[in-house]
């Protein structure tokens, strides 16, 4: 929230009008809210399983059906000053009118908050320096741009920001293969997801229903439960890794590897490997372009006038887990099959 408020003052600075100016300005204030209030439909332990909603839905939906909760109308009743849970709701799904499109980047876009903030927030609870880089020079040289193809309004950078662009970039491509796809952060990730599933545990979709749920209610159930999964996480004894690809599975590969799974499980049986598929690319930013503003006034994609990022690949990797009796077999069988 408090990034949201310093990126639209950056925004405003070079916004020709385009956005108001002032601590109190509604749009302003609407930014910082939908910032504080995006991701209250994160289920227990977040992103690690967030496919488990009842009646299909995601954590976006549980964010509007949170929204709309009587306890939280009632604060915007009270402080809302002009704002309410409705124009919040519109500008999470995107915003209607051009400046609405463009507050909505700052909250969930290719160079948006939740990435700048997310990245220095893991890097020091994580203990680890991966994902730092030059916030200040960043917010100093961000400006918003009219893409010429689109005439969208979008967040983009001046010249002399792009290797604060890259550092950004680097520290989220860092992130990933050092921490998000760290080798027993997903062995747990993938117990924790066996145990929900084996205990048939799905995230509920009413809202009063879903607040019971947490980090603290999910770790009570683990400890009583005797399923291996459960102890695996409890105890902190995960199936070691027995086999793992390359970082960059180019997309033959990546086909290949998955095509020998299936004999795999029929060899081994029913819940002997445990399969992870890091899969992310850290180096493209949203489904729009970032665009930098040379020198010269002439606009460029963000890929072009970096030299560093447009040689950054995908990151796919394949890790396999087994029980320990079996880890020594499963690996000779891939290292036979995979060459």
């Amino acid at each position: 929230m408090h990034l949201a408020g310093r990126v639209y003052d950056a925004l405003c600075s070079k916004s020709e009008g385009l956005l108001p100016a002032g601590a109190r300005s509604p749009e302003r204030r609407l930014t910082r809210a939908a910032a504080l209030l995006h991701d209250l439909g994160h289920a227990p332990f977040s992103h690690s399983a967030e496919d488990l909603f009842a009646g299909g839905i995601d954590h976006e939906e549980m964010t509007r059906r949170l929204l709309h909760a009587a306890e939280i109308e009632e604060i915007f009743a009270r402080h809302g000053d002009g704002i309410g849970t409705a124009d919040v709701e519109r500008l999470l799904e995107g915003g209607v009118t051009p400046t609405e499109r463009l507050l909505a980047k700052i909250v969930s876009g290719e160079l948006d908050v939740d990435k700048m903030d997310y990245l220095l927030r893991d890097s020091l609870f994580c203990g680890v320096r991966y994902g730092t880089y030059d916030l200040e020079r960043l917010l100093d040289t961000m400006l918003p741009i009219a893409d010429p193809e689109t005439g969208e309004w979008g967040i983009g950078v001046e010249e002399g920001g792009v290797h604060a662009l890259e550092a950004l970039v680097m520290a989220r491509y860092y992130m990933f293969t050092q921490v998000y796809f760290n080798v027993t952060g997903k062995a747990m990730e993938l117990h924790l997801n066996e145990w929900l599933r084996e205990q048939g545990v799905h995230w509920a979709a009413e809202p009063e229903a879903f607040l019971c749920q947490d980090d603290v209610s999910v770790w009570s159930a683990l400890r009583t439960s005797d399923s291996p999964h459960a102890q695996a996480l409890v105890e902190r004894r995960h199936f070691p890794v027995a086999f793992e690809t390359r970082e960059h599975l180019p997309p033959e590969e990546k086909e290949r590897f998955e095509a020998l799974l299936p004999e795999l499980r029929g060899r081994f049986g029913p819940g002997s490997l445990l399969v992870s598929n890091s899969a992310k690319d850290p180096h493209r930013m949203g489904r729009s372009r970032v665009l930098v503003r040379r020198f010269d006034g002439t606009l460029e994609p963000m890929e072009s006038a970096s030299q560093f990022i447009r040689h950054l690949s995908r990151i796919d990797r394949y890790r396999v887990y087994t029980p320990p009796a079996l880890r020594e077999e499963v690996a000779a069988a891939l290292r036979e099959r995979w060459g």
